[in-house]
């Protein structure tokens, strides 16, 4: 049976490589439809969890693993392994491994060329691969194809798509099938495998002309909202120096029922797209003597925010006759979002750093991550969260708030805390001079 067929008729095995916040989601998605998965991961502590139907990822319950794993028609629909000489086993290949920026922000993409280089060591004929990593354009084309192309012809041996993840942790309002999935193929043959696989999980798949233009749009998207996110940045410092409430102003410019979408300023950027992606077509622009001078300075502010949020924390300590030095700063939320417990490139981490650099005494709370340790840029930090009790925040010099959970009582913490930073606008409507917006 050629692969068309198997993907048609769901006998196609699929395999996910990177069980992580868009492969897991994948994982779910194609088994509730009926396929069976194999899930690769080079964390032996991820697959063992996940193979006894245990969830690492807050918004995906472990109860739907177990199902995956134990109920009688789940029985064998799902496992997981670390054993990467198993890449010749599956149809397809889905590649969702992490795409970060070098410490001189260009694009590291050691854990993409060593997977395909794994992939190529075990490719098989009429084997799809898909990469999903958000990467430069060409990426595809430039990189995977001429390492697969020693075991094959591109189209007629194996198949190579890019299909960009377009997930968003925490959000309730959309699901893996609900958002609208592009795909390019490097052939019409490979965009046409790509295309069945991807319409018997989505609802609404994208096909187009390359692989170059679907990585570009998801760059794109992310460039989109870093720009914006940026602009209200700016107008948030400027609205604070003239004494006007940017959100309020948000609000208001947001009645207009069109030409105007909203963005809210914060602290600087977190998670694993928005404060990386742009810079992987800054990088590649660079091939073709270019300069990309909004994301250059959209990245300019965005980055700077931390060291804003700074300012205002000295100046609020400043006020009530406080240094910042030796002062007790409890941080709030040190996710990259709301209700999430993912604190890649959270900004939280950086005022941390800096905060404890200044020589100021630094505990933080959050209730969707226990334990901050061992992170990429922070591999000193080896922090617990403090539990949020009357005494922590009564005797804290400064509460500052970064990321606004949903947990949180901020009436309460209103009345507990001497002083507040508040970078989310979390404690609109509660008055108090000692609550200072950042």
């Amino acid at each position: 049976m050629d692969l068309l067929a198997k993907i048609k008729d769901k006998r196609a095995l699929v395999g996910i490589i990177g069980l992580g916040y868009v492969g897991l989601p994948l994982v779910l998605r194609f088994c509730e439809v009926g396929f069976k998965v194999l899930g690769f991961d080079t964390d032996a502590n991820k697959v063992e969890r996940l193979n006894r139907g245990e969830s690492y990822i807050k918004h995906i319950p472990s109860s739907r693993l177990a199902d995956l794993l134990q109920s009688p028609e789940g029985q064998g629909q799902f496992a997981a392994t670390h054993d990467l000489g198993r890449l010749g086993e599956p149809d397809v290949l889905i590649i969702c491994v992490p795409t970060p920026l070098t410490a001189k922000r260009e694009p590291d993409l050691r854990y993409v060329t060593n997977t395909t280089r794994q992939i190529a060591a075990c490719l098989r004929p009429g084997q799809m691969v898909s990469l999903e990593s958000t990467t430069y354009p060409g990426t595809t084309a430039e990189l995977l194809l001429p390492i697969l192309s020693q075991e094959g012809k591109v189209g007629e041996d194996f198949y190579l798509v890019f299909s960009p993840e377009r997930e968003d942790p925490g959000n309730a309002q959309y699901r893996v099938n609900t958002i609208p999935k592009v795909v390019g193929g490097v052939t019409p043959a490979c965009l046409e495998h790509g295309v069945a696989l991807y319409s018997q999980v989505i609802d609404r798949v994208i096909p187009v002309s390359s692989t170059q233009a679907a990585e570009m749009s998801k760059l794109l998207e992310n460039i989109y909202r870093a720009v914006n996110i940026a602009l209200v940045n700016e107008l948030k410092m400027l609205c604070l120096r003239m004494g006007v409430d940017i959100f309020e102003v948000i609000e208001a410019s947001r009645t207009k029922p069109f030409g105007f979408q909203a963005f809210y300023p914060g602290p600087g950027l977190g998670g694993h797209c928005i404060p990386i992606d742009p810079f992987y077509l800054t990088w590649k622009a660079r091939e073709y003597d270019f300069s990309t001078r909004f994301i250059e300075l959209a990245g300019e502010i965005n980055t700077s925010m931390p060291y804003f949020v700074m300012q205002r924390v000295i100046k609020a300590l400043s006020d009530h006759n406080k240094a910042l030095n030796g002062a007790r700063i409890l941080v709030l939320g040190i996710a990259y979002k709301k209700d999430v417990d993912d604190p890649r490139e959270s900004p939280a981490l950086k005022i941390m750093d800096i905060l404890k650099q200044e020589g100021a005494e630094v505990s933080y709370n959050d209730p969707h991550i226990p334990r901050c340790a061992g992170m990429r840029h922070y591999p000193h930090f080896d922090l617990v969260s403090t539990p949020l009790t009357e005494a922590l925040v009564r005797e804290a010099d400064l509460v500052l708030l970064v990321t606004d959970h949903s947990a949180y009582d901020y009436a309460w913490l209103a009345s507990q805390a001497r002083l507040i930073v508040d970078t989310r606008n979390a404690f609109r409507g509660i008055a108090g001079k000692h609550i200072y917006p950042a």
